[in-house]
């Protein structure tokens, strides 16, 4: 057995923390449809990994379990009134963002901040994280079929509000 040294293990750490923060802020970002929420959700999620790294730094799939502790930190802000605070105006940063077809993202944005959380994450973790229908509901703590059902109305619900919008060319 290797004994790993506080500072390597310091250093492992924020290793693996700097090359992912990009993604699990992404990730985040569509969980909770706010940048400065969603730099709140991965700063608690890199903290908790930071204090159960000697077991996260052994697991099998470190993506995997920095993901669960993201969409389990989310999960757990719903459930509290916490997260309802005023909404102040937008963000450098969201402004900086570039997206090739604005409002189309500002559609899907506006959508997946409409759906349930519970959905909004089944949504999210299938065909953002595309993760299987078991591994999306291992980390949601739900069996397969209810995790198939989330993401299904999640879905329908997405694909309603996109009915709801005029089509192009057309005068509303």
């Amino acid at each position: 057995m290797v004994r790993r040294t506080a500072g390597s293990r310091d250093a492992e750490f924020t290793e693996y923390a700097a090359s992912r923060v990009g993604w699990l802020r992404k990730v985040a970002y569509l969980l909770c449809g706010d940048w400065d929420r969603a730099d709140g959700l991965v700063q608690e999620t890199i903290t908790e990994l930071y204090v159960k790294w000697p077991r996260a730094g052994r697991a099998e799939n470190r993506d995997g379990y920095a993901r669960t502790v993201l969409v389990n930190t989310f999960l757990a802000q719903q459930r509290t009134s916490w997260w309802r605070r005023p909404r102040r105006g937008g963000t450098a940063q969201a402004a900086a963002t570039a997206w090739a077809d604005v409002d189309a993202t500002i559609d899907l944005r506006q959508a997946l901040a409409a759906l349930p959380p519970g959905q909004r994450a089944a949504v999210v973790l299938r065909h953002y994280c595309d993760l299987s229908i078991e591994q999306a509901a291992d980390i949601l703590g739900c069996s397969a079929g209810n995790l198939r059902s989330r993401s299904s109305r999640g879905l329908d619900a997405l694909r309603g509000s996109s009915d709801d919008r005029p089509a192009e060319g057309s005068r509303a």
